[in-house]
């Protein structure tokens, strides 16, 4: 069946429902809709990165480095305590 059929089959089914459902009709479609457009990017569009350090001369200065600007970043943050549990 071709997309104009279906669609003409779909216009066909919604002209069948109800006025009092046709709000639920379209809720249904509608998210749907919104649903297929934040699907999962497509491959093409996470793969634009890779690669991306592959000419990278030196990562492990690049990973020391990041590694440094975490801790500092981080410093100031004071530890968190964890209650113990009382022993039953």
């Amino acid at each position: 069946m071709t997309s104009t059929q279906l669609r003409e089959k779909l216009r066909d089914e919604i002209g069948e429902i109800p006025d009092s459902r046709l709000q639920e009709i379209y809720d249904v479609i509608h998210f749907f809709r919104l649903g297929l457009e934040k699907e999962a990017p497509k491959k093409s569009d996470a793969m634009r990165f890779a690669g991306a350090w592959e000419d990278m001369q030196d990562f492990e200065s690049f990973e020391a480095e990041l590694k440094q600007r975490r801790r500092e970043a981080f410093k100031s943050r004071r530890p968190v305590s964890i209650p113990k549990l009382r022993e039953f």
